[in-house]
């Protein structure tokens, strides 16, 4: 059986891209990576993986996620830093849901070898 396309917009199937990351202790090797994951999870409403992939001091204790969201699209607009190389990044990205989008310029780090997503801000 085919699996379904990626929703954070690279071409390919789900569990060959960001599925991967979310069935598997192996980190998403560049900040990117991990932003795009972790769109599709809000996509899947993986809470458990948002968690995971937060860093500890920013994380928060629990994440309630919106099931009515729907989850339309994912644009990156601009990226410094964060690939193997680096030990932070900048991901800057519009993320469209039906009624909208969200813009956030969003911070990484690296935790003991793994991406995690620090916290955002959110540009005029």
């Amino acid at each position: 059986m085919a699996s379904r396309s990626c929703p954070c917009g690279l071409p390919g199937p789900y569990d060959a891209c960001c599925g991967r990351y979310h069935a598997g202790p192996g980190g998403a090797p560049t900040a990117e990576a991990l932003m795009r994951s972790r769109y599709s999870a809000f996509v899947r409403g993986d809470a458990a993986y948002l968690l995971r992939t937060w860093h500890p001091r920013t994380r928060p204790a629990t994440l309630d996620l919106d099931p009515g969201t729907r989850w339309t699209g994912l644009e990156i607009l601009d990226t410094v830093g964060g690939s193997a190389f680096h030990t932070t990044g900048v991901v800057e990205f519009r993320a469209s849901y039906r009624g909208g989008a969200l813009r956030e310029r969003s911070t990484f780090e690296r935790v003991d070898g793994a991406w995690v997503y620090v916290d955002g801000e959110f540009p005029a």
